[in-house]
């Protein structure tokens, strides 16, 4: 359930969004409501609501500097007012408002508001665990730097080369027994001691990191990224893309636009 917050001064109004309006039923909770701005930002740092209506033309700090003072906090807002005039707005898009609504409002507007408030939740969350996810993929260090002999180093150095000059293209482990002369068994014991994890995983990673460059570049065709990286089958790329990013190519697409 998503957690929401209402800052508004006009109590009236305030009680009647707080009371009246069916939450349960849009999936939310009101944790929290505000006369004023000052409020309303030590309610956000204190509760973290995922959501956030907010009354433009409050005392002591209006709702836009309040949405501006609690900018480093994760949550969509919804702006709610009497005022339609172009600069509100301008500034509303400025502090990254989901939705800007005029009073007096109606049950519809505020439901469809809540939704594109929460699908904007939902790609914030998308786009901070891919990028959590990303970075956990670059920090498994292809090479140990301790505890083995330069053979067996400069053997996993190798079949590193190997995978960065031929990822694009199917990849079988009897390819690097005839490239480098070396037994399987060999290989994957001596790959698996130099980087921690075995050349398969490694491979597998290294493919998801060339198809989230391609995602950053523009492409979102997952038939194209599964061709380029290696995959072929897209749908085998989509299950290994999940595994790794904890979301589907085109959701992750969609957060890092």
């Amino acid at each position: 359930m998503y957690k929401l917050m209402i800052a508004e001064d006009e109590e009236p109004i305030r009680r009647g969004l707080v009371y009246t309006i069916p939450w349960k039923k849009m999936d939310c909770c009101v944790v929290g409501e505000a006369r004023n701005g000052m409020e309303g930002a030590q309610l956000i740092r204190e509760k973290h609501p995922d959501i956030v209506l907010v009354d433009i033309n409050m005392p002591v700090m209006d709702g836009l500097t309040m949405l501006r003072e609690t900018r480093d906090c994760s949550y969509s807002a919804i702006i709610l007012t009497g005022y339609s005039d172009f600069e509100y707005a301008r500034q509303a898009i400025e502090c990254r408002v989901t939705a800007y609504l005029l009073k007096p409002l109606c049950l519809e507007e505020i439901e469809d508001a809540v939704k594109r408030a929460k699908e904007a939740r939902k790609i914030a969350e998308v786009y901070t665990s891919t990028l959590e996810n990303r970075e956990r993929l670059k920090e498994a260090s292809p090479i140990r730097s301790y505890g083995k002999n330069g053979m067996e180093t400069a053997v996993a150095a190798e079949m590193l080369a190997y995978i960065e000059q031929n990822y694009s293209r199917k990849i079988l482990m009897q390819d690097l027994v005839s490239e480098l002369h070396y037994s399987e068994t060999f290989l994957n014991k001596r790959f698996k001691e130099s980087t921690g994890i075995t050349f398969n995983e490694y491979l597998n990673r290294y493919r998801i990191q060339r198809s989230l460059d391609l995602i950053a570049g523009g492409e979102t065709n997952p038939s194209v990224l599964a061709e380029c990286c290696g995959f072929g089958d897209y749908k085998y790329f989509n299950q290994v893309f999940r595994k790794y990013m904890g979301c589907s190519p085109r959701e992750y697409a969609k957060a890092i636009q």
